[in-house]
Order: C-alpha cells, then sequence, then structure tokens
C-alpha cells in the first residue's frame, strides 16, 4: 500500500478530487458535507492498475484548521498538492508548502483543480515555481477536473509513477504509531487509526503507550475495510487495542514497539527556515501527529534546543517542524539532532554545543554518535535510532575507541597516583577508579583492567603490575622482624600478640603485601613470599590424598596456621578437596598421569 496526503488552499476541491479518484466520500462529519468544507482528517482509497492500493489523507485546507492539516501530513512520505485554476496560488497554498518544506517532504505531485472553469497553464506555471523553491522540489503536473472527469485518467497514471519512486519500507522496523483519530466500538473498544511507516503490527502485539509507558494489547487489525491478522509498512491501519488507559487515547498519542524507542522532553535541533536568535521564545512543535508546546533556546546561528511540555518519542535524524499559532505562520523545520543532550551548566556551554552539533550530519550515524558521547548503552543507541558502530566493550556498553584508550591510561595513571597519596594503602579500590574516571558502571572498570597488561588486581584493589610501594623505615623494621622469624619457621606464621608487638596493624600487613614483603593467606595470618609454593611442594610428597591433620604434621605448623594455610590453596588450586574433608595437590595428581 501507499499513502499519500492532500494539501492546498481551502475549496479548491481537494475533497472533490478524492471522490472522483476513489468514488468514497472523505469528509466524515455531516457538518462538513452540509458546508461543504473539510474541518478534520479524512481517508479514502483506491487501487490502481501498477500500483496496487493508494490510499489518501484528505487534509483541511482552511487557516484555522493548520493543526489538523498537520497531523495528517505528518507521518506520510508524500503530497498530492492541489491549487484550484480558477483561484491561482492563495495564503493557505503557501501556508501548505512551508509545512511540506518545514517537514522535509521530497515527494509529491500537482493536481490543477477545476480545469474547467479556467485555463490551467498559469496556475499551473505559478504553483510549479513555487513548489520548485521546498523540498519538493521539480513535481509533475496534472490538469483535472472533478466534474468532467478530464485529467482524470492522467492524475491516476502520475500517481502510479509517484507511487514508484517512494522508498521501499522498513517491514522489521520499530513501529511508532502516530494516532490520528481514536473512537470507540460497541463490543470492540477503543479503536486508533494511523499511518504506519515502518514495521509491521500483528493481532496479539504488545505496544507502549509514549506518554506512560503503559501496555497495550492488539486486538484486532483493520486496513482499508479488511481485517488482517498482520499489516504491514507503509500503510493506513486502524488497530483495535485494550489494556489500562486504551480509552484515553487520542490524537497526538504514540503507540511504540516495546523496549526500542527513548521519550524525551529536551531536544537538540538544526533549524532550516528563521535563524535561532529570531525565533519566538515559546511555540509549538508539531512531530508525526502531535502538537506539544516548546521552549527555545537558541544555540547557534541554526541550531537550538527545544523543552518539550511532554515527552515525545523521537530519534536522531526525525524531521519535525516549529509553529507559531498566534501569527499563523511556520517559522523554522527542524532536523532532531540529539534526544539525549548534555546539560548546559557552564558559561558557555551553549556555543561550545553549538561547535559540536555543527558536525553532527543529522542522520543515525553510530560511530560520530558514538564519538561525541564516548560511552553508551547499546540499547540507548539503538532507542535512539542509530546502528550500534561496533560491539559492547562490557556488558551493553559500548565505547568510542579513542576514549577507551584514554580511560586505560587514565585509570593507570589514578592506580600510580592512589599508590603515592597512600603507600600504606597503595591497592586503588575498583569503585574509587570508577569514581576518578567518571564511568557509569563497574564492569567497566573490570573490562578495562582486564585489557591493560600493566595493572592487576589483588585482594578487591588494583595494582600497578611491576612497581612495587616502599614501605616507611619503621614498617620495613617491623616486617624483617617478622621475616626473621618466619626464616626460623616458615610455616608458624605470627599470633595476633607478636603482632601487636610488632605495631603491624591490619592496614600495615596489607601494605607489606602490596609492598611483596609478606605473603597473607588469611586475615592477620602472614607467611614469606612464596610459602605457598613451598606447601604445595611439601604436601606433593604425602601420599595422596591427605587428611588436614596429616598436612599440619608434616608442615610442623598448628591447625591455626594449617586450615586457612590449606583453603589458600585450595583458593589459588595447589591443592582440590577430595571424598569430604581429604585433600589432593593438583601437582602430585599431574604427576601419577
Amino acid at each position: 500500500m501507499y499513502v499519500v496526503a492532500t494539501a492546498g488552499h481551502v475549496d479548491h476541491g481537494k475533497s472533490a478530487l478524492l471522490r472522483a479518484l476513489t468514488g468514497m466520500e472523505p469528509d466524515r462529519w455531516a457538518e462538513e458535507r452540509r458546508r461543504g468544507m473539510t474541518l478534520d482528517l479524512g481517508f479514502v482509497w483506491t487501487r490502481l492498475p501498477g500500483a496496487g492500493d493508494l490510499a489518501f489523507v484528505d487534509v483541511p485546507g482552511h487557516e484555522r484548521l493548520v493543526g489538523n492539516m498537520l497531523a495528517g501530513v505528518g507521518p506520510v512520505p508524500a503530497v498530492l498538492f492541489v491549487v484550484a485554476a480558477d483561484q491561482g496560488w492563495q495564503p493557505q497554498s503557501e501556508e501548505h508548502l512551508a509545512v511540506l518544506d518545514a517537514l522535509g517532504v521530497r515527494h509529491g505531485l500537482l493536481a490543477v483543480s477545476r480545469s474547467d472553469l479556467a485555463d490551467p497553464e498559469a496556475t499551473r506555471e505559478q504553483a510549479l515555481a513555487r513548489i520548485a523553491e521546498s523540498s519538493l522540489g521539480k513535481v509533475p503536473s496534472v490538469a483535472v477536473s472533478a466534474v468532467t472527469g478530464q485529467g482524470l485518467d492522467d492524475l491516476r497514471a502520475a500517481l502510479v509513477r509517484l507511487a514508484g519512486e517512494l522508498p521501499a519500507p522498513d517491514l522489521g522496523g520499530d513501529v511508532r504509531l502516530w494516532v490520528d483519530r481514536a473512537f470507540t466500538v460497541r463490543g470492540h473498544g477503543t479503536v486508533v487509526t494511523g499511518t504506519l511507516g515502518a514495521g509491521t503490527l500483528r493481532v496479539g502485539d504488545r505496544l507502549r503507550l509514549a506518554r506512560d509507558g503503559a501496555t497495550l494489547r492488539v486486538r484486532g487489525l483493520e486496513s482499508l475495510k479488511e481485517t488482517h491478522q498482520e499489516i504491514g509498512a507503509v500503510a493506513r491501519v486502524a488497530v483495535n487495542v485494550t489494556g489500562p488507559g486504551a480509552g484515553t487515547l487520542s490524537r497526538g498519542d504514540a503507540l511504540l514497539t516495546p523496549d526500542r524507542w527513548l521519550t524525551s522532553d529536551t531536544i537538540d535541533v538544526r533549524l532550516r527556515g528563521d535563524a535561532a536568535r529570531d525565533l519566538p521564545r515559546e511555540l509549538t512543535l508539531h512531530a508525526g501527529s502531535a502538537a506539544v508546546p516548546v521552549t527555545v533556546r537558541p544555540l547557534g546561528e541554526d541550531t537550538a534546543r527545544l523543552r518539550l511540555a511532554a515527552p515525545l518519542p523521537l530519534r536522531v535524524g526525525d524531521g519535525a517542524l516549529l509553529r507559531d499559532p498566534g501569527r499563523h505562520r511556520i517559522p523554522a523545520g527542524v532536523t532532531v539532532l540529539d534526544v539525549r543532550p548534555p546539560r548546559l551548566t557552564r558559561r558557555g556551554a551553549a556555543a561550545a554545543r553549538d561547535l559540536e552539533l555543527s558536525t553532527t550530519p543529522g542522520r543515525a550515524d553510530g560511530a560520530a554518535e558514538l564519538r561525541r558521547r564516548g560511552l553508551i548503552r547499546r540499547t540507548d543507541l539503538l532507542a535512539m535510532g542509530v546502528p550500534p558502530p561496533a560491539e559492547p566493550v562490557a556488558g551493553d556498553w559500548l565505547a568510542d575507541p579513542d576514549h577507551w584508550a584514554a580511560l586505560k591510561t587514565r585509570l593507570a595513571e589514578e592506580v600510580e597516583q592512589h599508590a603515592a597519596r597512600q603507600p600504606l594503602e597503595p591497592g586503588l579500590p575498583p569503585e574509587e577508579a570508577r569514581q576518578a574516571l567518571g564511568l557509569p558502571d563497574r564492569a567497566l572498570v573490570d573490562a578495562l583492567l582486564a585489557q591493560s597488561p600493566d595493572l592487576r588486581r589483588s585482594e578487591g584493589r588494583i595494582y600497578g603490575a611491576e612497581a612495587r610501594p616502599s614501605l616507611p623505615p619503621e614498617v620495613e623494621a617491623a616486617v624483617a622482624r617478622v621475616r626473621e622469624d618466619l626464616t626460623r619457621e616458615p610455616f608458624h606464621a605470627p599470633d595476633a600478640d607478636r603482632l601487636r608487638e610488632l605495631g603491624l596493624t591490619p592496614k600495615l600487613l596489607a601494605a607489606a603485601e602490596a609492598a611483596g614483603a609478606l605473603l597473607r593467606i588469611d586475615k592477620g595470618l602472614v607467611l614469606l613470599p612464596g610459602a605457598d609454593a613451598r606447601a604445595a611442594a611439601v604436601l606433593a610428597r604425602l601420599e595422596q590424598p591427605f587428611t588436614a591433620s596429616q598436612a599440619c604434621r608434616a608442615l610442623n605448623t598448628t591447625r591455626r596456621v594449617g586450615i586457612p594455610l590449606l583453603e589458600y590453596l585450595d583458593r589459588h588450586g595447589h591443592t582440590v578437596r577430595v571424598e569430604g574433608a581429604l585433600r589432593r595437590c593438583r601437582s602430585a595428581e599431574g604427576g601419577a598421569e
């Protein structure tokens, strides 16, 4: 299916032309038919050989109804622009063209209507010249009369060609259905209609309501008055939904694929139209079928920050427009550059942000987005409409390569500076490392450490792999006394009284271990470095497996030291438990093989 919106001045025959094309009445309300003027959106369709189903969104042309017009044309990829031959280019023709230009619509067709009442050529020439200055550029044109039927076949042929030029829809894309109509059907509940621009809807799908996150279920699907189990883009759809808040749905709401969209109340945009400094502070942002008041903060000549009165599900590259309802004008179209912009708190931050945005392409560029942010979750990048340029470095986290390399350098510097500041506690705690580097997740510290060969982790702290911290002279002297004791009896760890006598607190013992002077096997238990390997060698000579008592006798030590030492050897892979309380040395096990 292809979907085309109408545009043009009031009473230029848009609805009459659609009646002649489709045989259907686009004006849904009796008041519209009585007054002969479209007040709200109308929906009709036809089937054309060579194009298939072609649906039309008929929009009102009166200046007081531009808001309704915007709700219809916003999500639609192409336009049928109608100008009456007997009236020529009119004020609402100009405003509708400004809307299309601001939205960046690039596919269109000019129909010069009421050609039975006047020579269409002057109007055609004038309209084509005006349209050529917009985003539509040069468009084909057809002179037509809904009354006599003149030119209708040419119009159908032109519509077929227009349909063939439209980009192929992304059937696997994320659904964002902007609601342009909501009503209740007896026995079925709430039904909403809209233009499905991407993705596929299926009966039973769960959709998220953008404004409050409520989950709704698709109870039924209809398109062009036919029931479907599945409908793919692009299509006009009627969706029967059920769930919390379904009865409150209205125009401007959006139904979304769950967990695939971010809603934002602050966005940075690039402007097309008036300079940022010339914009009124208060305007209305029109995106999809939504209209939301915004506050404008200029950043540069063509960039601004918009603060929305209500959050919207927007993505990088989305087109929208700013409207001044009081003055009935469209001062600027916008391209969304960032839906998660940084806070501007420092003096000169706005100018710096403008400079940063000057390199933003205004389309989904994963590498550029990652370069600007340094770190971002993969799911957030996808929700912003940006394809991830690389695999995560940790968990769901993506990192810009240059930023990641800089973080590794900074981590090494932080470890070194911490050791210099606190020689008795030289190891940097991972949480301090996370805070120092400004990282959002401890997993990133672990990933940095894993990729830093000059750093090591020990007892929950991060140390430089080569450099050993020096100990104060008084601590060196106390450690030397312990070493003398252990030289005589290598597995008789000094008890608490001896350590207290030497002034070796737990903090000083940790510093001695970090300096490589002692080996801590448990809290308050220290041996000489390498004692674990020597103990394993002694135990390997025992008959395997062995008991804890046999181990203590072989090592000439007590259970106070022997049990924690055996547990240390278990943790570090020297020994392994077998058959309950028995152990076996891995080295002896290997030798047996």
